[in-house]
């Protein structure tokens, strides 16, 4: 299994922050990308930042495995 944390306003608009997907073999960031674009199209609008076990992550082409931890958030500010 994949678990994938969403955070912020990107957790509002999925209605969720959090997600198990099962993971298959070749499985890469940007197939996990897709997936979950198409079932949640209005968060992954204002998705600006993924990253894989902790590390941010721009390639949709890295593999994943199984018990990887992937996180979806918008970009953020603070005072």
């Amino acid at each position: 299994m994949i678990t994938v944390l969403f955070f912020g306003p990107v957790a509002e608009r999925v209605g969720a922050s959090r997600l198990e997907i099962g993971h298959m073999d070749g499985m890469r960031l940007g197939d996990v990308r897709a997936q979950l674009q198409q079932r949640y199209p209005q968060a992954f609008e204002i998705v600006s930042i993924a990253a894989v076990n902790g590390e941010q992550a721009r390639d949709d082409a890295l593999m994943l495995s199984d018990h990887s931890e992937l996180v979806f958030m918008s970009k953020f500010s603070g005072g």
